[in-house]
């Protein structure tokens, strides 16, 4: 049995990837704290993948690129307010992925391309109204293509709780 300090790995000797959507939502704050957790408490690692909507300005073409890149920079300054919490929570320094486009296809791609990911880890919407789109997505449709294991947890987690799971 491994003790808390040992290093876990995954069945092919990798180390374990837990990946979190990264965006400004609240519940993801918990999913990425459970994830730092986990990674911390398995010898793992976190990955981010953040997801930029395509600029939908066509009009002009050079507003449309300035849109695009003042969500790029946004997308850049989340990223690296959240790899502290991640050095803070996890211990180390997460990976990321930047992609433009639909947030629930451009995670199934990712998991078709990166063999590395071990676990999705999301969060469930706090607002009521059901567990939120990507979740959704992920039951309904896209579970069957996916690889890796998906970690769906309540949105409402304190840190403490968090803590007293992990």
């Amino acid at each position: 049995m491994a003790q808390p300090d040992d290093k876990v790995v995954s069945h092919d000797g990798k180390e374990r990837v837990f990946l979190v959507v990264a965006d400004e939502s609240e519940e993801m704050k918990v999913a990425l704290h459970f994830a730092c957790r986990r990674a911390r408490r398995t010898g793992g690692r976190v990955a981010l993948l953040h997801v930029q909507e395509p600029a939908d300005f066509q009009h002009w073409v050079s507003v449309g690129e300035i849109m695009r890149e003042e969500n790029r920079e946004a997308a850049e300054e989340l990223l690296q307010e959240l790899s502290t919490e991640v050095a803070s929570w996890s211990g180390g320094v997460p990976t990321y992925f930047m992609r433009e486009g639909d947030r629930r296809e451009e995670l199934v791609k990712l998991l078709e391309e990166e063999p590395t990911i071990s676990v999705v880890v999301l969060a469930a919407s706090v607002s009521g109204g059901g567990p939120g789109p990507l979740i959704s997505y992920m039951l309904e449709k896209g579970a069957s293509q996916l690889n890796v294991p998906i970690t769906i947890v309540p949105g409402s987690l304190s840190d403490d709780d968090i803590i007293g799971l992990t």
